[in-house]
């Protein structure tokens, strides 16, 4: 049999086994698990992630995973730049500048043995830890967003699926997905996505008629073209724009709206768009990660080299503020076990000091903290070494990460996607950290 009738026919066995099994999927989306196809350990109700990105590499020994040795950075001896304080969890501990957090630990997972193999280089670290896998020639991977957003589907009428506050990159991109998958973007978050409003100068009327010409000019080209891709998702961008560009989704923004004690309690910037993306959640988006890189607070965000580090202890403090209140903020609203929050950088830091006092780059094991989604609480993953180098016990390699947060959300993390008639896993063969399930 040759290759193409082999890959056609065995996307008609999926496709019909899909279909045969259908009435057991949850909400109606392939690849989402019901508890009848689900392994124990493989399983989630969560219908929601924030993913709070630390742009640069949090340092897991100056915040969860702390250690008895203190360094010296005049004499280049390696240990945390921090003491550490007790936590919700007996016997574990964080830095002492995550006190909130520390109150609170009870209800988060922290996995202190993540680690993949990208060495030295942000672009193909943050890469990684987006997609789940190393960047190759031949193809683009998706986003953990976009999978998300592909798999789950709408979560409410004129909201998108995905929601990226912060810069746009291919590596938060759709890849092979196409513009559905895709997110809208957004660094201003008062005024909300840019284009989003009307102009002054242009009536409602006037805007009606635009809208009838730009609705018969698609017409013309996607009947003139049905094959071409790129005008297809152009097409649906514009759709999605146009659904979106109503007061219904525009008054997510309004964040005055909420109380100024908890405004205040979320803290800086970094902090008011936590609390944007739990209105967003709350209007039902599937995915928002949240970037804590446009206001460098110690003018290098968490790439601490050099003398960034002396005002490490700033963006630590913006962060235990801003996750503390997520959490308590989302579950007063009924909200933390329908949403997973994700916490994480490209890699983490050594323990030891560069010539300037500050700490560089560090991939073979780091912290990724987590909360809520509906699984167990309360639990530290793994152990590392003295000085937070080498794994000691229960390493959580990439993969698993990423299986962990879409069977969290009910997604299959062995499912087959396919880029053109190429099936593509969802995770590169990852197997959920059992522990948060059972």
């Amino acid at each position: 049999m040759s290759h193409d009738r082999f890959d056609s026919s065995r996307r008609d066995f999926l496709a019909a086994s899909a279909a045969t099994g259908a009435a057991a999927l949850a909400g109606g989306h392939p690849g989402l698990l019901s508890s009848a196809q689900a392994d124990p350990q493989v399983y989630g109700k969560a219908e929601h992630c924030i993913f709070l990105w630390l742009t640069g590499g949090m340092g897991q020994i100056d915040t969860f995973d702390p250690k008895p040795k203190m360094g010296v950075p005049e004499k280049r001896e390696p240990g945390s730049y921090y003491e550490s304080i007790p936590t919700a969890i007996r016997g574990e501990k964080v830095c002492k500048h995550l006190p909130r957090v520390a109150e609170r630990l009870d209800r988060f997972n922290v996995l202190r043995t993540v680690n993949h193999n990208e060495i030295d280089e942000h672009a193909a670290a943050t890469n990684r830890m987006h997609t789940g896998r190393p960047t190759t020639g031949s193809i683009v991977y998706p986003s953990i967003g976009s999978i998300v957003a592909h798999e789950k589907g709408d979560g409410g009428d004129a909201v998108p699926r995905y929601v990226l506050i912060g810069y746009p990159s291919v590596s938060r991109g759709p890849g092979f997905l196409g513009a559905e998958a895709n997110y809208l973007y957004l660094t201003d978050i008062e005024s909300g996505p840019a284009g989003f409003t009307r102009p002054g100068n242009v009536s409602e009327r006037r805007q009606e008629a635009r809208d009838k010409m730009l609705a018969r000019i698609r017409e013309l080209q996607l009947n003139g073209d049905h094959a071409d891709r790129v005008m297809a998702d152009y097409d649906t961008t514009i759709e999605q724009t146009q659904r979106l560009a109503s007061p219904e989704f525009m008054n997510v923004f309004d964040i005055d709206s909420e109380r100024k004690s908890l405004r205040e309690s979320y803290g800086s910037e970094f902090g008011e768009r936590c609390l944007l993306a739990r209105r967003l959640v709350q209007r039902g988006v599937r995915f928002v990660e949240v970037s804590h890189n446009l206001n460098f607070v110690n003018g290098a965000g968490w790439d601490v080299h050099r003398d960034a580090i002396l005002k490490q202890h700033l963006l630590i403090e913006e962060l235990d503020k801003a996750l503390s209140t997520l959490v308590t903020d989302l579950e007063a609203h009924n909200l933390l076990e329908k949403t997973l929050i994700v916490a994480t950088g490209e890699f983490g830091r050594p323990s030891g000091f560069d010539g300037a006092g500050g700490r560089d780059h560090y991939n073979r094991t780091f912290s990724v903290v987590m909360a809520g989604g509906g699984r167990k609480s309360g639990k530290v993953i793994g152990e590392t070494d003295e000085l937070a180098m080498n794994i000691e016990s229960r390493p959580v390699p990439l993969p698993d990460l990423f299986a962990t947060i879409v069977s969290t959300l009910g997604i299959n993390p062995s499912k087959e996607l396919y880029a053109a008639d190429r099936p593509v896993p969802i995770t590169d063969m990852g197997t959920p950290v059992s522990e948060l399930f059972t």
